[in-house]
Formats: structure tokens, C-alpha cells, sequence
């Protein structure tokens, strides 16, 4: 059983009643238009809910990793896409400013950051460098008291939207993880930034994705983040909490795919009873909510761990694992119990089922996963679960 403090239960109940009134109404007409859905961005900036992880000082809640978690699914049960481009934001596009920022820095980009007033992005994906990140060919330059910046960064979340990004560039040449650094770009203020293809998508259409070309861009000295070679272990740093947020993710998405078909099951009749009375749609629902119920656990019980300071770097990667295919199945078996409906644009079902492939790559693949969790086996002891 997972079990909340109280204040969790109604901090759920309270972003449940936010997702139930703002975003459901909305969510299939956000993923019609494949629009980044900046109002309803700046109603969850509004909450407070972007600032969840950061201290109090810089607008934050000082939340722990548990409390997120609960945020996450609740947004991702209402539209995917939004809670992507927040997640975005609230992780992986805030983090290292907070972390190896200057004060100053934090002032100017985390503060409106977590208000939901800058979009915010995290940029080390490239044509020819993905889960293989020492293959990253953009290139910084020191030049005096500045860096320049070369190179084309692609599948860039938010990216033509954002107004700041944390890009990974090597600080020398050749292929190898030792040069990698993380800097902050200000779209704004520094020439050479231009948006490159944009990249439709058949799933989460309304957080937009794109390339970013950076051309000469010319970036202040005091907008390294971390160390001229330091940028993989801070990166490494935040990866449990990538995983896991992704896992959350895919609870929302089960839990909103189950709800659908259990419904629908409920109303559809077929030989004068409902469907869901006919053994071969029951079995089904029972096996979607045994999947939805699994990954609720062990996204849950990572998260704990990680708020009690215990080792998770394979117990994330298993939860992110498992939850992310648990989603793709449980959709799936959703839009079958629809029928034919499950190809109709009226049943949000379908909607469930495109967004579930934007769950396998993020954090990493199911197959760099099983290499995670592969290298991590104790070969002396058995399964231990704590």
C-alpha cells in the first residue's frame, strides 16, 4: 500500500481539482492545435507547482520528491502535454541554474522561471548524439571572458517557445564524456540562437519540440554552469529524478486510459449486458489496473527512497522502466475496449494512446534501462526489497 501524509493527500486533491476544472475541458483542443498551451503554463507557474523542488527563497516549496510525483500524475492524467512542458521546466530546464548558478543568475532566470514567466529548457540531444551523449559535437570556445557556442541541438522540448536554455557543449574536441560543460543561453540577449525544424509529433502535440542551431553565440563567462568538464556528473546528478518523474508521468496517463475504458465499459452494451460484464473486457480492465496499480507502487516507493536519502540509481531505472511500457500496454488495451471508437478523434482514448510513445525515449530508452539495471545486478545475493 502506498501511504501519503495527510498534506499529500489534499496537495493531490487540490491539483486534481486544477487539472479536473482547467485542463480537461481544454486538453483535446491544446493537442488539436499543437500549440504550446501558455496560458494554462502560467495558471500552473500560478500555483507554485513549477518551484515545487527549490528552496522557499527563490519562490519555491521545498517539497520532497513524493510530493512531486503526485503533481506530475495528477497533470498527466488531465493532458500529457502540458504536464511535459512542465515537467520540462520544473526539472531538467530549472535545475542547473539553481544548482551552479550564481545568485545573480537565479535572481534573473530561476526566479520568473518558477513563476511560469520564462519558458525554460534543457538542450543535449543531437541529430547524432542521443543516448550516446560523448558523441555531442557542439563546440565552446573560450574567447576572453566568453564562451562561443556551435552546433545544432533537436527534440529540444519547448523549443520554440523558450526563452532560456541550459545547452551541453564540448569544451575541446574528440569524442569522450571528459569535456562536456553546461551553459545557460538567453535567447533574448544573445545573438545566433535561431529555432531550426520544428518536429511534428503524433504524441503530445502541445509541447512543442524542435531543433535549436546556435551559430557563434556568444555567452558570458559567468553563464558556465559547473566546471569547464564537469557537465555529465551534473547532469548524472538530477538523472534518478528524470527517471522518476517519468514514471509518475505514466501512472497519470494509465490512470486516465483505465478511467476511459472502465467508463466506456460500463455504458457500451453489446448481447443486452454491459461490455465490461463480458469476460474478454473484463479481463482486460483487470489487467490494466494490475499494470497501473504495479507502477504506482514502484514509482511511489523510489521516490520515498530517494527523499530518504537511500541509493536509487537502479530502483529508478527499473520504476522508469516499467511504468513507461506499462503505459504503451494499458493504453492500448484501452482504445481495443472502445472498438472501433478507439480510433475516434470524439474518445480521448486515442489521445492516450499516441502520447504513450513519448514515454519510452525520455530518461532513456527501455534498452539503455535494461543496460542500467544489468550492471547494477548483485551477483552474490538474491532480490531484496526494502
Amino acid at each position: 500500500m502506498i501511504a501519503f501524509t495527510p498534506e499529500q493527500e489534499e496537495f493531490r486533491r487540490t491539483v486534481a481539482r486544477f487539472v479536473d476544472a482547467e485542463v480537461v475541458p481544454q486538453a483535446a483542443a491544446i493537442d488539436e492545435r499543437g500549440e504550446f498551451p501558455r496560458e494554462l503554463f502560467t495558471r500552473v507557474g500560478a500555483q507554485g507547482w513549477l518551484g515545487l523542488r527549490y528552496p522557499e527563497k527563490y519562490g519555491g516549496a521545498d517539497a520532497d520528491m513524493v510530493t512531486y510525483c503526485l503533481f506530475v500524475e495528477e497533470l498527466a492524467r488531465g493532458s500529457l502535454s502540458l504536464a511535459a512542458s512542465a515537467a520540462m521546466q520544473s526539472l531538467m530546464g530549472t535545475y542547473f541554474v539553481y544548482k551552479h548558478g550564481s545568485e545573480a543568475l537565479r535572481a534573473k532566470y530561476l526566479v520568473p522561471a518558477l513563476r511560469g514567466d520564462l519558458v525554460a529548457t534543457f538542450a543535449l540531444t543531437e541529430p547524432n548524439a542521443g543516448s550516446d551523449v560523448a558523441n555531442i559535437a557542439t563546440r565552446a570556445e573560450r574567447r576572453g571572458d566568453r564562451w562561443v557556442l556551435r552546433g545544432t541541438k533537436t527534440w529540444v522540448t519547448s523549443a520554440p517557445v523558450a526563452d532560456v536554455l541550459t545547452v551541453a557543449a564540448k569544451t575541446s574536441g574528440g569524442r569522450g564524456l571528459n569535456s562536456i560543460a553546461l551553459f545557460l543561453v538567453d535567447r533574448g540577449t544573445m545573438g545566433g540562437v535561431t529555432l531550426g525544424k520544428p518536429i511534428d509529433k503524433i504524441a503530445v502535440r502541445a509541447s512543442v519540440t524542435g531543433e535549436i542551431v546556435l551559430e557563434d553565440v556568444e555567452v558570458p563567462a559567468e553563464h558556465l554552469l559547473g566546471g569547464e568538464t564537469g557537465g555529465v556528473a551534473t547532469i548524472n546528478s538530477i538523472l534518478a529524478e528524470i527517471r522518476i518523474m517519468t514514471a509518475a508521468l505514466s501512472v497519470g496517463l494509465m490512470r486516465a486510459a483505465y478511467d476511459a475504458a472502465r467508463v466506456y465499459a460500463r455504458e457500451r452494451m453489446a448481447f443486452r449486458k454491459p461490455i465490461g460484464e463480458h469476460q474478454a473486457i473484463g479481463f482486460k480492465l483487470a489487467d490494466m489496473l494490475t499494470s497501473l496499480q504495479a507502477a504506482a507502487l514502484m514509482t511511489y516507493q523510489v521516490a520515498a527512497r530517494l527523499d530518504a536519502g537511500r541509493p536509487i540509481g537502479r530502483e529508478a531505472a527499473m520504476a522508469k522502466l516499467f511504468a513507461s511500457e506499462a503505459a504503451v500496454r494499458v493504453t492500448d488495451e484501452a482504445a481495443r475496449v472502445f472498438g472501433s471508437y478507439g480510433l475516434a478523434t470524439e474518445y480521448p482514448v486515442q489521445r492516450y494512446f499516441r502520447d504513450a510513445r513519448f514515454l519510452l525515449p525520455g530518461g532513456g530508452t527501455s534498452e539503455i534501462l535494461r543496460l542500467v539495471i544489468g550492471r547494477e545486478l548483485d551477483w552474490d545475493r538474491g532480490a531484496a526489497f526494502a
